[in-house]
């Protein structure tokens, strides 16, 4: 099962981003294998719209699932219509967290977890 990761670094001992439309880097993890790509988030310093442009994205991926941190309404509502199941609330490594998923310790999120904007910079 492939998941996307929001990461703050290229490799899986990079922490989890806890920003899902501006996260700087996503990791691609086969969760079987723990093999990975890195996909360098352009949508990271746009000036709106990240959330849904970030989602688009990441679901032409393939991805069965979203791990991060924090995900606002648009990315979510985007990424739940391409079906694509999001778990909120993670924090560590991208290892520790692809464990965790693995364990099924984090919780599919129903909703999004933070407002419109809450990741842009001020």
């Amino acid at each position: 099962m492939k998941i996307g990761i929001t990461s703050t670094g290229e490799n899986l001992d990079a922490d989890v981003d806890q920003r899902f439309g501006r996260c700087k880097y996503f990791l691609i993890v086969d969760a079987d294998s723990m093999e990975f790509e890195v996909l360098s988030n352009e949508n990271a310093m746009a000036s709106g719209g990240a959330g849904i442009q970030t989602a688009q994205t990441i679901a032409k991926t393939g991805v069965e699932a979203v791990v991060t941190g924090n995900v606002g309404p648009n990315a979510f509502q985007t990424l739940s219509a391409a079906g694509i199941k999001v778990f909120t609330g993670a924090s560590g490594t991208i290892k520790e967290s692809v464990e965790k998923y693995k364990k099924g310790e984090l919780k599919e999120t129903e909703a999004p977890n933070v407002g419109s904007h809450s990741g842009m910079r001020r």
